[in-house]
C-alpha cells in the first residue's frame, strides 16, 4: 500500500507546486526556467520531484513480479528526500503533502516501531523515527522561514510568532500522520500474527502439537508465564486441559479431570470474558458479557481454587466455542506487567479466530477415534461370529470324535476329513481377513481394476453374482477418496455375504463435476428396519453399518441406507470432490 501511495503523493506535490506559483512566474518558469532565483528553485524542485516520481513508479512496477516481491522500499529514503525537498522548494504547500506521506510511511514501515508493535499508544509517537522526523521538520521549517525572510529587525520580530505557529502546526500534523501510520502498522502486525497462529493449527500435526504451538505463541505474544486450553466434555463428564509455556520444545498431553473441577479453570460460567490482575481478594478485575459486550458492573473475586490450581497471580480468560456453543476456556496466567482491557479484547479476538480451526482438528480426532473403535468392534464381531465359533464347534466335535474312534474308526475317519476341510476353510477366511486389514494404496487409475478383481474373488468364494456398472473413464478423484470408496465397497460386499444371504448384488460408481457416487444394491434379507434413513438418523436410532458410516464421514460424504426387510437393501454414498 505504501509503495502505491508514494507516486500519488509525489504527483499531488507536483500539481501543488505548479498551482502555488503566480501566473506570471508560471509563464516565466516555462519559457525561461532559470531566469530568476524563484524560477530556479521551482525548476530544481520540479526536476527532483519528477525524478523521485519516476523512481517510485519503477519500484511499484517491479514489485508486481514474484522475484522482486521481497524488496521493500526503505522509508528512510523518504526522510532524506524530505530534507532535499525542503531545501529546494520555494513554497511549503507542496512540501507538506509529501511530508505527511513520508511521516506516515516511516511510522508504518520503519525499523524503529516504538514501545510495542501491537499498541498504538501516544508514547510510541515520541519513541519512533516518525516522531523525530516530525520534530526535526518543525525546526527546519522555522530555519527555512528565517533564512528566506527579508532582512530587517522589525520584520523578524513580527514574523517570529508566525514562524513558530507554522512549525507547531507542521509538528502536530506530522504527529497525526505518525499516529495513523502506527495504527496501520498495528493492524497489519495483528493480521500477520493471526495468519501465523492459524497456520499452526494443522490436521496432520494432530491435536496435541497444534495446541502446544498455539499456546506457546500466545504466551510469547502477551509475555505471560503460561497459557491453558480447557475443554469441558459433558457427554463423558470430563474436563481436558492443555498447558504450555513460552518454550515450544515441551511436549504436552491433556490432563483429564472430573467435570466438577471446571470452576478451578473458570469454566463453570462460559458467558463471561473476564480478567483479574490480582487474586488476593481486592477485586482488581474487569470483563464483559461475551455475546452482548455489556460490561460486568459487579465482578466478584476469582474463585480461590483458581489461585490454588493454577498458582496464579493474575489471569485472563476467554470462551472457546464449537459450532457456536461454548465448550471451554482459553486462559493466560501471570503476566509480569498486568493485563489491560485492550489485552483482553485482543485475546478474545484471537480466540474467535481459533475456534473454527481448533474445532475442525478436534472433530477430526473424534471421527478418527470413532472409526478406530468401529473397526475394532467389527474385527471383534468377525472373530467372535466366525473363527471363535468354529473353534468352539471343532473342540466339541473333536471330543465326540475321540469317543467314537475306538468304537467306529471308519465313521471317525470320515468325520476327521470333514473337520480338516472346516479348518482349511477357516484358515483361508482368516488369511483373507488379515489381508484385508493391511493398509491399502488405491489410486484413481487402479480403482476400476481393483473393484473388478474383488468382485471376481467375491463371486468365487460366495457364489453371489456381482454386477458392476462403472464409468468408462477413470475416476478423477484424490487418492484418499478412492481408498475410502474401495473400502466402503469391499466392506459392503462382506456385510452382504455374512448377513444378507443375497444371490445378486448390483454396484454402481460414477461422478459428476462436484461429487463421487457409489450405490450398492442387493436382494438379500435387508436390515432390521424399514425405510430410507441418512447416517445422522441412523446414529440417533443406533442402527446401520457403523464402520461404513464413519468412513463416509472421514471424507465429508453423506450415507443413505434404504432397507426393505426380506427384500434387500440399498446403500448410497455421496462424497464431495473438494
Amino acid at each position: 500500500m505504501i509503495d502505491a501511495a508514494r507516486p500519488a503523493a509525489l504527483a499531488l506535490a507536483l500539481l501543488a507546486l505548479r498551482e502555488s506559483l503566480p501566473a506570471r512566474l508560471a509563464v516565466a518558469a516555462s519559457t525561461e526556467p532559470f531566469a530568476s532565483p524563484s524560477a530556479q528553485a521551482t525548476a530544481y524542485t520540479t526536476i527532483f520531484l519528477s525524478g523521485y516520481l519516476t523512481v517510485s513508479l519503477a519500484v511499484l512496477a517491479l514489485s508486481q513480479f514474484r522475484w522482486f516481491d521481497k524488496f521493500h522500499y526503505p522509508p528512510e529514503l523518504d526522510a532524506i528526500g524530505l530534507a532535499v525537498f525542503i531545501a529546494l522548494t520555494p513554497s511549503l504547500g507542496p512540501f507538506w503533502i509529501f511530508y505527511l506521506f513520508a511521516v506516515f510511511a516511516l511510522a508504518a514501515t520503519g525499523k524503529r516501531a516504538g514501545v510495542s508493535l501491537y499498541e498504538s499508544r501516544m508514547a510510541n509517537l515520541f519513541a519512533n523515527d516518525a516522531g523525530l522526523v516530525s520534530a526535526g521538520t518543525g525546526i527546519a521549517v522555522v530555519v527555512r522561514s528565517a533564512w528566506m525572510a527579508p532582512s530587517g529587525t522589525q520584520v523578524l520580530r513580527g514574523s517570529a510568532a508566525a514562524w513558530l505557529l507554522v512549525a507547531a502546526v507542521t509538528f502536530l500534523g506530522g504527529l497525526c500522520a505518525a499516529w495513523l501510520g502506527l495504527r496501520e502498522r498495528t493492524l497489519e502486525g495483528k493480521e500477520r500474527f493471526v495468519e501465523m497462529l492459524l497456520g499452526l493449527v494443522r490436521v496432520e500435526k494432530g491435536v496435541a502439537e497444534s495446541v502446544r504451538l498455539v499456546l506457546s505463541e500466545l504466551t510469547r505474544e502477551f509475555d505471560c508465564e503460561r497459557a491453558l486450553l480447557v475443554i469441558c466434555d459433558e457427554e463423558v463428564e470430563r474436563v481436558f486441559t492443555w498447558t504450555a509455556d513460552q518454550d515450544r520444545r515441551h511436549v504436552i498431553a491433556p490432563e483429564v479431570l472430573p467435570l466438577n473441577k471446571a470452576q478451578a479453570y473458570l469454566a463453570d460460567d462460559l458467558e463471561q470474558t473476564v480478567c483479574w490482575n490480582s487474586l488476593d481478594g481486592q477485586r482488581r478485575g474487569f470483563g464483559w458479557h461475551r455475546t452482548t459486550g455489556a460490561a460486568l458492573r459487579e465482578l466478584q473475586s476469582a474463585p480461590s481454587s483458581v489461585k490454588e490450581n493454577l498458582n496464579a497471580r493474575s489471569v485472563m480468560a476467554v470462551t472457546v466455542t464449537s459450532a457456536g456453543h461454548p465448550v471451554g476456556r482459553m486462559l493466560l496466567v501471570n503476566r509480569r506487567s498486568g493485563f489491560s482491557k485492550s489485552d483482553l479484547r485482543w485475546f478474545e479476538r484471537l480466540a474467535r479466530h481459533l475456534n473454527a480451526p481448533l474445532d475442525n482438528v478436534f472433530q477430526l480426532r473424534n471421527l478418527r477415534t470413532r472409526a478406530v473403535e468401529a473397526e475394532r468392534s467389527r474385527i471383534s464381531r468377525d472373530l467372535h461370529d466366525g473363527i471363535l465359533q468354529t473353534l468352539m464347534s471343532l473342540n466339541i466335535q473333536l471330543g465326540v470324535l475321540g469317543r467314537k474312534a475306538a468304537q467306529a474308526p471308519e465313521a471317525a475317519s470320515q468325520e476327521l476329513v470333514l473337520l480338516q476341510k472346516t479348518v482349511k476353510q477357516e484358515g483361508e477366511e482368516l488369511r483373507q481377513m488379515v489381508k484385508d486389514l493391511r493398509p491399502l494404496r488405491v489410486e484413481s487409475a487402479d480403482l476400476r481394476e481393483m473393484m473388478y478383481g474383488f468382485a471376481e474373488r467375491y463371486h468365487n468364494e460366495s457364489g453371489t453374482v456381482v454386477d458392476l456398472f462403472l464409468e468408462e473413464n477413470d475416476l478423477r478423484a484424490p487418492d484418499r477418496i478412492c481408498r475410502e470408496v474401495f473400502q466402503i465397497y469391499r466392506e459392503s460386499l462382506n456385510n452382504i455375504k455374512k448377513h444378507a444371504r443375497a444371490s445378486h448384488v448390483v454396484v454402481k460408481l460414477w461422478q459428476d463435476d462436484t461429487k463421487v457416487f457409489l450405490v450398492v444394491d442387493d436382494n438379500g434379507q435387508g436390515f432390521s428396519f424399514s425405510g430410507k434413513f441418512t447416517s445422522e438418523e441412523l446414529d440417533r436410532l443406533r442402527l446401520g453399518p457403523i464402520s461404513i458410516k464413519e468412513r463416509t464421514r472421514t471424507v465429508g460424504g453423506v450415507l443413505t441406507v434404504e432397507s426393505n426387510p426380506g427384500h434387500g437393501a440399498r446403500l448410497t454414498v455421496e462424497i464431495p470432490l473438494n
